[in-house]
């Protein structure tokens, strides 16, 4: 599973940050695969002659290249043109920063609790069999990977290791994190599975009332898949920039 990415100073490159995420989902097997206007990179008169002039004056390869990521914008942008979205979610609010395979989310509990969500674009998927009639057909559900931070302003922060699909969310991991940093190899705590069912349950409990329950779920799949798309289509246009310089 790929790595939750931190937005934070408290980087998951160090050893500990990335061990937890190793510790996700040790017996499943994945597969893979500020508001800002959405940008349209097929619009604009002076580009698309810009392009065309500049694809003359390559070799018939690089010419190619670039008709091929021409079409593939345009296919893209035609099939399921992003939007914006809301970068409000009940009390978060998100920060979305272009170029970059995870958001943050930010809110606040009480008087005292702030809280941070780390959340990755889809990083992984399972298949499940198909709702209905037909027993042999098959679904693919997306994962994202969540990182619960709760903090009350002391030294160390409650933290939770998350798995978001498409209509739920589910706890991997509770820990506390010392933000002086002074454990090397802190201890993460047993597996989730493993507690006890009424103890697992205060803790889904404790979630959800500070709104990191199903709903949230939902609109993070609704938000990455926009974002996704996005992603890509930015990715095209800068691989032909490139092509073209």
């Amino acid at each position: 599973m790929a790595g939750l990415v931190q937005a934070s100073r408290r980087s998951l490159l160090s050893p500990f940050r990335t061990l937890k995420l190793h510790l996700l989902h040790p017996n499943q097997q994945f597969s893979w695969q500020p508001n800002r206007p959405i940008p349209n990179f097929l619009t604009q008169t002076q580009t698309t002659t810009h392009l065309s002039t500049a694809a003359l004056q390559k070799s018939p390869f690089e010419s190619n290249i670039l008709r091929i990521l021409r079409n593939e914008i345009q296919y893209q942008s035609d099939y399921a043109p992003p939007h914006q979205s809301a970068m409000e979610f009940n009390a978060f609010v998100v920060e979305d920063r272009p170029g970059e395979q995870w958001i943050t989310l930010r809110g606040k509990f009480g008087e005292n609790e702030t809280i941070k969500i780390e959340a990755t674009m889809f990083d992984g998927s399972v298949v499940v069999p198909k709702s209905g009639d037909d027993s042999t057909a098959e679904d693919v559900r997306l994962h994202i990977s969540l990182l619960v931070d709760i903090s009350k302003g002391e030294e160390c922060d409650l933290e939770f290791v998350c798995s978001s699909w498409p209509d739920h969310i589910e706890i991997q991991k509770v820990y506390i994190f010392r933000r002086d940093g002074s454990l090397k190899w802190p201890y993460m705590g047993p597996n989730f599975w493993d507690l006890d069912k009424k103890l697992q349950s205060a803790l889904l409990d404790f979630l959800k009332a500070r709104g990191v329950n199903n709903d949230l779920s939902v609109f993070l799949h609704e938000f990455m898949t926009n974002k996704d798309r996005t992603e890509l289509i930015r990715w095209l246009a800068k691989t032909m920039s490139f092509v073209l310089e």
